[in-house]
């Protein structure tokens, strides 16, 4: 039997570190010291237990501590999303594999049955927690062999006494209160030290503080009793057994080769064959690149599904069947990476073209690892590991989510725009002003560029001063020390550097905010004009 003093004790000051570190504050470094908590917490109140970890379910601290750090580093809404999310993902994984450590063979259906049951012991295993805890109570002795009280049994006499003591103590306080004018001075000045007017804040944290405790203690709970990975599901009965005929399956996947063999041919006719091919049919290069990039990563997700679906419901009882099934599968797969670089390439034509946004430069990362995914699933599929894809779309997932925020999507996007100003484009400093802190280095480094042309760096110039007027509030503002950024430190820690106002005057006439650089150039903070 675990002790469930230490147990409660652990989850209660855990409740309470969160308190201190998130209410009424923006989560800033506050979140990766609270995962830290939580993890040394949890090992040690369960080791106190006899309870330890499975040296294989260690490794997933790197991911967890990498993307809980990068919550406090970037600044950019999907990267922040991600590293949130999967920082949560991995620590769920951590407690299902807490004493089995197979998360590594894991298929799709124990990652989601897993995490069914996990939400389960945090709701209801606390409840059967303490039911067991009194039970073993009632069963024990009031009294040690020393004949002296157990500490639970001294604590709910003490309890009693203070509720009942408070409210006699208070209506004779407010009497002698009224019969001595510097006592009730004195009685106004230690009540003042409690600030009851913020009693019902008090009271509602308190609650959220033993919410937390609770869900927390459901998790050690399972973490401790369920998570030894005895039987993972589907690997000694299929959790749906093959139900499809092979004939079936063999008929629409070939109709689905056709359609795309046909695709590709015409891909390599015009796409890939040149800017001439395209001509002749009418389209301009540009407006042939900007159409169906999307399309074609929505079909070659799909195309995956439709593959991993038949090969689970797929009945093949003979070997050449297998091999047939195999080959049809490997050839899909093949030709959906020949459409990804086809929409690789629409995409890069839309960028030269147009420039670089968040919103291509999302897909531009996750298409690479998509191509990888594909490539994995065919190197599955020969080997017959086909249970091994969930571990390969999580290393996929975690690909792009750690490429996001390696890559720093906003300076990026900074970097390639500029660069692209260069050859002559236009600069939408506009759409860099409305990037987030991750963006001011790059810009800072531009404004300084000397290889660049005037105009481009006044305008870079501008998009820092829009930047600020748009985020004053949010850069003036102090903060406590749970609530720093290191983004949003940079930038503050850059606008203290430089002067970006020296020379420039502010316009804002019309409900408009306007920048006219030195040379008498007008730039509007809000005129963007970006193709998303």
């Amino acid at each position: 039997m675990f002790n469930s003093k230490r147990f409660w004790t652990t989850t209660i000051l855990l409740g309470i570190a969160f308190d201190i570190l998130f209410w009424d504050k923006v989560p800033g470094i506050s979140f990766p010291i609270f995962v830290a908590l939580i993890l040394l917490g949890g090992i040690l109140v369960l080791a106190d237990s006899g309870v330890r970890p499975n040296k294989r379910v260690l490794g997933l601290i790197l991911p967890i501590g990498f993307f809980a750090t990068m919550t406090f580093v970037r600044a950019e809404p999907l990267t922040t999303f991600l590293n949130y999310t999967l920082t949560f993902v991995f620590m769920g994984f951590f407690a299902l594999s807490y004493l089995g450590g197979r998360w590594f063979s894991y298929s799709l259906s124990d990652y989601v049955v897993g995490m069914f049951r996990l939400a389960g012991s945090a709701i209801g295993g606390p409840l059967s927690f303490i039911n067991e805890t009194r039970k073993e109570r009632e069963h024990s002795e009031e009294y040690g062999q020393d004949g002296v009280k157990s500490g639970t049994r001294k604590f709910f006499p003490v309890l009693r006494g203070l509720i009942f003591a408070i409210p006699v103590v208070a209506i004779f306080a407010g009497l002698l209160s009224s019969a001595d004018l510097v006592f009730a001075q004195r009685m106004d000045n230690f009540i003042e030290i409690f600030r009851l007017e913020n009693l019902p804040e008090y009271i509602f944290r308190g609650i959220l503080i033993l919410i937390i405790a609770y869900i927390l203690l459901g998790v050690l709970l399972y973490a401790a009793q369920k998570s030894q990975d005895e039987k993972l599901v589907g690997e000694e009965k299929p959790l749906l057994a093959p139900f499809l005929g092979f004939t079936e399956s063999s008929i629409i996947l070939s109709s689905v080769l056709l359609l795309f063999a046909a695709f590709v041919t015409v891909q390599f006719q015009y796409f890939f064959g040149g800017q001439a091919n395209i001509n002749i049919e009418g389209y301009t290069y540009a407006e042939y690149a900007r159409q169906g990039f999307g399309e074609l990563v929505t079909v070659a997700l799909f195309s995956l599904f439709l593959f991993l679906g038949l090969s689970s419901a797929t009945r093949r009882e003979k070997t050449g069947q297998q091999k047939t099934f195999s080959a049809l599968g490997i050839t899909l797969v093949l030709l959906v990476l020949i459409m990804l670089v086809s929409a690789f390439r629409r995409l890069i034509l839309y960028e030269t073209a147009y420039g670089f946004s968040r919103l291509r430069t999302y897909p531009h990362v996750f298409m690479i690892w998509l191509g990888a995914l594909l490539v994995a699933v065919v190197i599955l599929e020969i080997l017959r590991k086909q249970r091994a894809f969930a571990l390969a779309m999580t290393i996929a997932i975690v690909g792009f989510a750690a490429t996001l925020n390696l890559l720093n999507v906003d300076g990026f996007i900074v970097r390639q725009n500029v660069m692209r100003s260069a050859g002559g484009a236009k600069l939408d400093m506009a759409y860099l002003a409305s990037l987030s802190n991750d963006a001011i280095p790059a810009l800072e480094n531009a404004m300084n560029e000397s290889s660049v042309s005037t105009f481009t760096r006044e305008a870079v110039s501008a998009s820092l001063i829009c930047h600020w007027y748009q985020n004053e509030s949010r850069l003036k503002e102090t903060r406590p020390w749970q609530s720093f950024h290191l983004s949003h430190w940079q930038a503050i820690q850059i606008y203290a550097e430089i002067n970006p106002l020296e020379g420039y005057k502010i316009n804002r006439a019309d409900w408009q905010l306007r920048v006219i650089s030195p040379n008498g150039r007008e730039f509007d903070c809000y005129d963007r004009e970006i193709w998303d």
